[in-house]
């Protein structure tokens, strides 16, 4: 398009030179707003009901921002009930005995006020589109209006009057508290790793989609579901076989009306009784004993297939060298032992009953039926298609955003902490460039579902597992071995050195500037690995380079750490790093009426206040400023602005 055509476009949004000006003098306003506050996360392994409080408090936001406005003038137990009313309106209105028309007025007035608060570093047109449609003009209204103190008691008054007469004034304070809940955090970034080990995923992606401005950066667990949606069977395999586990299979099944009946029926014909694949004791879960043997069954059934799968795929790609996994090859069956770099281990609790000795990989014709049958409900599946097609759009490898680096897992280094030349196709990738191309083969193979065999779609399990997969981060994946053999030292998975480098600031240093950062407030951001924090491990490394905020929010790790996550927050004066306790009920938190908040630390405070003119946001609206002046400047030497 040439420069004529793209302004004559351009002008089309504004009906004259005045729109223009005015444009102009309310984009270089906002760029000189503080920047909105940013919420960092990861590793929510479907924990649907814990994410979705840390969602509802702002990551503490709500509470600090309450007492920093009404701690003179409030008791602090009134305090604590007014954090929770706003983080549960609904619930909280139903608990609450004695609302009378003053509790109405003086509730109506702490919210507005609050969120007048809340929204002193957004521009009036942002906080107008974080009100809900509505009630978006009264809302506007009691916000923005001007009466003197003496008249404000009345105005008050006579709306919540008017709203108890038409019996909408419960609505409009629940209202109020989801424009707060939007007002405390501007983005939300998620270091990866949505799916697998809780049961409610679905229900965090909905949040996710419903979310008013959000990023996502892959995690291994993440790749595998996008697998199985880009046509990969063995990636299937593994998420079904890790749900079966956990127990949430029959929810998976339930959620994404998936048709598991043949591998239900497979598995009952073909396994029996094995206590090591029993599934994961759930809590708050009724269990039906002829389930639990079912799901049994299907666990062994899933994880044979899984093992068949893989061994297809390393033979067909030789290039990911995955030799040392084709361990159904090492297995001496009439032995009931398996040969491993060398040594001979025996075997237990096996479920090789359809295994071929002499063609090991082998599916039956049953096995073929099963999993194309359920390749194909998974991929036709309406919400699966929703929920991928959001992680693709909103997912990438890694994120530069406002001065930071984001990625899930690693960066693949050497013990001396250079690159390490991962070869793909041929060409050999490191740091930056491994991981866009990473990016791009694995959008390719969402471009081609139907095809479950091109090195695209065979690249998710690369992803998953491979020894330089900056998602998996380690040189093997003992899956068989922690099935099948006893000895502890088979299970280890020795990490890539970057675990060990990333506590040294120069090696931190090296990623930044590899990723075009050189500045002093540019940081890492890492989720995956969970930190153990009642071991005395901190998220903050390399003196403050880089965090790491996987404290385990999944509940299957807050043994090993000992909390329930940490978050990350980012305003306009600095970091701060959250330390969350475990969620447990809505329920849990109303009653105690005091919510067992995590403790809050500033890690990195800024010399005076980032502005929005310092942001990723904040260079688009330069260059908006930069087209509009030259719209201008075009408009002043061209014949259109004749007809203007």
């Amino acid at each position: 398009m040439n420069a004529k055509n793209y302004y004559e476009l351009l002008y089309k949004e504004f009906q004259s030179k005045e729109d223009v000006y005015t444009e102009l003098i309310n984009l270089e306003a906002i760029l000189n707003l503080p920047k909105g506050t940013e919420h960092y996360i990861s590793d929510l392994h479907g924990e649907a009901d814990a994410f979705a409080h840390t969602l509802k408090n702002g990551a503490g936001n709500i509470r600090e921002k309450i007492f920093l406005l009404f701690e003179d003038r409030l008791p602090a137990d009134y305090l604590e009930q007014l954090a929770l009313f706003i983080y549960y309106p609904e619930e909280s209105l139903k608990r609450e005995t004695e609302i009378s028309k003053d509790w109405y007025t003086t509730r109506l007035s702490e919210l507005i006020e609050l969120t007048k608060f809340c929204a002193n570093k957004y521009s009036r047109s942002k906080l107008r589109k974080a009100l809900p449609q509505s009630f978006s003009y009264l809302l506007e209204e009691l916000i923005y209006r001007t009466e003197a103190e003496e008249n404000k008691a009345q105005y008050d008054e006579a709306i919540v009057n008017k709203l108890i007469q038409l019996g909408q004034i419960d609505q409009l304070l629940i209202a109020l508290c989801q424009t707060i809940q939007r007002l405390v955090v501007d983005h939300l970034h998620v270091v990866g790793d949505i799916f697998d080990r809780g049961p409610a995923a679905d229900q965090v992606m909905d949040l996710l989609i419903a979310h008013h401005s959000v990023d996502i950066q892959w995690g291994n667990h993440d790749i595998i579901w996008l697998g199985a949606y880009a046509g990969s069977a063995v990636c299937l395999m593994n998420l079904l076989r890790i749900a079966a586990r956990y127990n949430y299979l029959y929810e998976i099944e339930d959620t994404y009306s998936l048709n598991l009946r043949p591998l239900f029926t497979y598995g009952e014909n073909h396994y029996h009784e094995n206590p090591a694949f029993t599934p994961a004791n759930r809590q708050n879960k009724a269990y039906d004993f002829e389930d639990l043997q079912t799901l049994e069954k299907v666990h062994q059934a899933l994880t044979t297939l899984q093992f068949k799968l893989e061994g297809q795929l390393i033979k067909r790609r030789p290039d990911f060298h995955l030799d040392n996994r084709r361990l159904l090859e090492q297995v001496n069956f009439s032995e009931n032992q398996v040969q491993i770099d060398g040594h001979w281990y025996p075997l237990t609790n096996t479920c090789f009953q359809t295994i071929d000795p002499n063609n090991p990989y082998a599916l039956t014709p049953e096995e073929e039926w099963v999993v194309k049958t359920l390749l194909a409900s998974f991929q036709s599946s309406e919400k699966m298609q929703k929920h991928m097609e959001f992680l693709a759009k909103k997912g990438s490898m890694y994120l530069l955003y406002n001065g930071q680096l984001l990625f899930h897992g690693c960066i693949p280094l050497t013990m001396s902490g250079e690159f390490q030349p991962v070869n793909i196709q041929g060409v050999a990738y490191q740091g930056k460039a491994l991981l866009d191309e990473m990016d791009r083969l694995l959008r390719k193979g969402l471009q081609r579902p139907q095809i479950h065999d091109d090195f695209a779609t065979d690249f998710y399990w690369y992803a998953w597992c491979g020894r330089y997969s900056p998602l998996f981060g380690k040189e093997k994946m003992t899956t068989f071995e922690r099935y099948f053999i006893q000895k502890k030292e088979t299970h280890q998975e020795t990490k890539n050195p970057y675990y060990k480098l990333r506590n040294n600031k120069e090696t931190c240093q090296l990623i930044l500037e590899a990723f075009g950062l050189t500045h002093d407030n540019a940081h890492i951001i890492n989720g995956h690995t969970p930190v153990k924090a009642e071991a005395g491990e901190s998220p903050i490394k390399a003196g403050g380079k880089l965090f790491v905020i996987d404290g385990g929010l999944s509940k299957a790790y807050q043994k090993t750490t000992g909390i329930a996550g940490y978050t990350l927050l980012y305003n306009s004066i600095g970091f701060q790093i959250v330390t969350h306790q475990p969620f447990t009920s809505v329920n849990d938190v109303l009653t105690r009426q005091k919510e067992d908040l995590g403790v809050k630390h500033v890690v990195d405070k800024i010399e005076g206040k980032t502005l929005i003119r310092d942001t990723t946001i904040g260079r688009r609206l330069l260059r908006q400023i930069e087209d509009l002046e030259q719209l201008l400047a075009y408009l002043e030497t061209d014949p259109l602005k004749k007809s203007i």
